[in-house]
């Protein structure tokens, strides 16, 4: 990650590179204290919201304790100012055995060199049969 205050593409990759190894403290260190996550689904107009650091860790590690092959292929990522997008497609294997494959993006926001909100959307794809 910077060192210094400026958040750059590369640090994006570099988070969704810990969050294909499922790394949950090198993901979370991309975040600042006060984060927000809105994740892609959930009853409310913005999906489901976490705003704490803990609240954010374990929703991550929820999705890889969820589907152990949880990854984001295919990355790519741009930042303008206080604002950055990353587009990737996911794919993960349900307990069972149905697959998600679909592409996504997230909208972030940045401050000091830190994410202060990060939102997730991905394409509403049937899920795949079970190989």
């Amino acid at each position: 990650m910077s060192t210094n205050a400026e958040f750059t593409a590369q640090d994006l990759s570099d988070l969704f590179d810990a969050f294909n190894r499922h790394d949950v403290d090198a993901v979370m260190s991309f975040f600042a204290e006060d984060c927000i996550f809105n994740a892609v689904g959930g009853a409310e107009v913005y999906g489901t919201r976490f705003d704490t650091p803990e609240a954010i860790g374990n929703a991550f590690a929820g999705v890889w304790a969820a589907m152990a092959d949880a990854h984001w292929a295919h990355h790519g990522h741009f930042v303008h100012g206080d604002r950055a997008v990353s587009e990737w497609t996911f794919s993960g294997t349900n307990a069972d055995g149905s697959r998600v494959e679909a592409e996504g993006c997230d909208l972030f926001t940045l401050r000091g060199g830190k994410i202060v909100r990060k939102q997730a959307f991905r394409k509403n794809r049937p899920l795949l049969q079970a190989k």
